[in-house]
């Protein structure tokens, strides 16, 4: 999707996203420094944890994990010899966030890479990118090309094959270590025992640029935005439609209808919103208008923001359909090395494919609710659980569409005549 994702600058300044437009392209080390100046001083530097712990940011990979508390974790484990990885894989197929950051602003992803190298006693940082981000992959190899008279801690770029589970931090490890992509049972995990043995960061990457932002401007700069519980500002991947994304940074707390008005798009014609992409959870239109973007009041309502993805479902479409895609697409994804996802996902990607057809027996759906039960807190890594978590909010959202489903018929226009 990236050649056509448009990017939405803030209201805020200076943000993520503010700076060059994007038609200028990739923003070089000497306009990165000129717009923000030098990385944060020694003071930031050596305080870093404390910093980041008092601005209250939370990871944007997926888990909404406090980032400080993260980085004392390994900061109190190791003396020295740990490492950072900047998780850039963004296997994600709703999510184009990463990405886009990587490509225009990869300066402020190194900023934050070095300071938390700093903070916890790095002497390595890999930037691991997904394989199929040609455009990232490049901004960010140039980038570390540019910063490699500054000495500091070595960069390294790795690219990260292409599937989804590939960015799952023990698997991005494990990739790293031994060329294997799958996901490894704990423990240990990473923070104690990572890349070549030591305790490893695996940090999203706009994380890590939020980092350098607050380094320079403070905690009580970072937390002015946010309107709810979470403080600051999130970057979203907003998607109206089967072939156009949006890249937005939206002040966390704002609603639903408030980030579609800005890409100028209405809910009238909204169904649905799959929030937080295939990891995420559905949500009724009615429901979703004017619900926060905030992971903890999400979390709060059984819903997440996950890697930050806004996703509608037309009035015309199927959402039992659209969700016997996705869980195929979850079966596919999988490692193959774990029963839970060989076997179970598998399986209830076949029976649901059957019912979103019009061809499922009496008992399917009944069979696909007892085998998520089953399957859910059973895999090596989250990736069977979040596959039933989505199939749960499907079932929530789209419960009269399935059982219309199991007597072979579809509300949908578009489908009924397919299913009759």
């Amino acid at each position: 999707m990236e050649g056509n994702t448009d990017v939405i600058a803030p209201r805020f300044a200076p943000r993520l996203l503010a700076g060059p437009p994007p038609a200028a392209g990739t923003e070089s080390l000497a306009q990165h420094r000129s717009r923000l100046g030098p990385p944060a001083g020694p003071g930031a530097q050596r305080d870093a944890i404390g910093l980041i712990e008092a601005s209250g940011l939370l990871g944007r990979g997926g888990a909404a994990f406090p980032a400080g508390r993260k980085w004392r974790g390994i900061a109190e484990r190791t003396t020295g010899g740990a490492v950072v990885v900047v998780n850039g894989a963004e296997g994600e197929p709703g999510s184009a966030k990463d990405r886009t950051l990587m490509a225009f602003r990869p300066h402020l992803v190194l900023d934050g890479a070095a300071l938390a190298a700093r903070a916890i006693g790095a002497d390595e940082v890999i930037v691991y990118a997904g394989t199929e981000h040609r455009r990232a992959i490049a901004a960010m190899g140039r980038a570390i090309a540019e910063r490699q008279h500054e000495g500091g801690v070595p960069v390294r770029l790795v690219e990260a094959p292409r599937g989804y589970v590939s960015g799952e931090q023990s698997a991005a490890v494990h990739y790293i270590n031994t060329g294997d992509a799958r996901p490894t049972a704990s423990p240990p995990r990473p923070y104690e025992r990572g890349v070549r043995g030591q305790p490893t960061l695996v940090q999203n990457v706009e994380t890590l640029a939020h980092a350098a932002l607050i380094a320079r401007q403070g905690d009580a700069w970072y937390r002015s935005a946010g309107r709810a519980e979470t403080r600051g500002t999130a970057l979203v991947t907003v998607s109206a439609g089967p072939h156009h994304m949006s890249v937005r940074e939206v002040e966390l707390g704002m609603s639903v209808a408030e980030v579609l008005a800005g890409i100028g798009q209405g809910t009238d014609g909204m169904q649905a919103v799959l929030l937080g992409g295939y990891f995420g959870t559905w949500a009724r239109a009615d429901e979703a208008r004017d619900l926060p973007l905030d992971p903890i009041v999400l979390r709060s309502r059984g819903l997440a923001l996950g890697a930050g993805v806004v996703s509608i479902l037309g009035a015309d479409d199927c959402g039992v359909r659209v969700t016997s895609q996705l869980m195929s697409y979850m079966a596919g994804e999988s490692a193959a090395q774990c029963g839970p996802c060989v076997f179970g996902l598998r399986s209830i990607a076949e029976a649901l494919g059957r019912v979103a057809s019009g061809v499922a027996p009496g008992d399917d759906l009944y069979r696909i609710e007892r085998w998520a039960d089953q399957v859910r807190g059973r895999g090596a890594c989250a990736h069977p659980d979040g596959a039933v978590g989505l199939l749960a909010s499907a079932f929530r959202t789209f419960g009269d569409e399935f059982l219309l489903h199991q007597r072979r018929r579809c509300s949908a226009p578009a489908r009924a005549a397919e299913v009759a």
